[in-house]
């Protein structure tokens, strides 16, 4: 009568250390490859940054996929970010790892980028780097609009790429026709 042997495979593995080692040098560069170059896909294409159009009570305004308000820094030149440090942390830029995008009203041919000197790539709209303001909790927020931080003024950014003004309060006692 024949006997039923079986070989005990955690064991057969033992036996074998070159192979365990093979099969994990293996895993690990098809791991590696795969990170590297990820199968090309949509989900690939669309790392860029979106920027939007929003109505809020400033009028309709730039903002993120979000819908949070972008705004530009008044100390900015020549389509460069002086905003780093402490300034970055309560004024976030909006930094992209691909091309930006743009959806619902803003203009493709005003979105680019300019690289910040920590080398990420920071989205630009009209040559105005881009900024988040921590204070701005929900999307349609606007409390970082006018504020004067960090040596010059933040301002809101319309779909045209100028900066938007927040409305003034009715003036009173003048223009009105009543009164002395």
């Amino acid at each position: 009568m024949k006997q039923n042997h079986r070989t005990n495979e955690p064991l057969a593995a033992v036996r074998h250390p070159r192979l365990i080692l093979a099969a994990a040098a293996f895993a690990a560069l098809a791991a590696a490859v795969f990170a590297l170059h990820p199968p090309a896909t949509h989900a690939a294409q669309a790392k860029g940054a979106v920027v939007s159009t929003a109505k809020t009570s400033l009028g309709r305004i730039i903002v993120k996929s979000n819908g949070r308000t972008l705004y530009m820094f008044g100390k900015d030149r020549n389509g460069k970010s002086a905003c780093s440090g402490q300034c970055a942390t309560f004024w976030p830029p909006l930094t992209t790892s691909g091309k930006p995008r743009v959806t619902s009203g803003a203009r493709a041919a005003l979105v680019g980028t300019t690289k910040r000197a920590d080398g990420r790539l920071q989205v630009t709209y009209n040559h105005h780097p881009l900024y988040t303001f921590v204070k701005d909790t929900k999307a349609g927020q606007t409390n970082g609009e006018g504020v004067n931080a960090f040596g010059a003024t933040w301002d809101a950014v319309s779909p045209s790429g100028a900066k938007v003004q927040k409305p003034n309060a009715p003036s009173q006692g003048g223009g009105g026709g009543y009164g002395p």
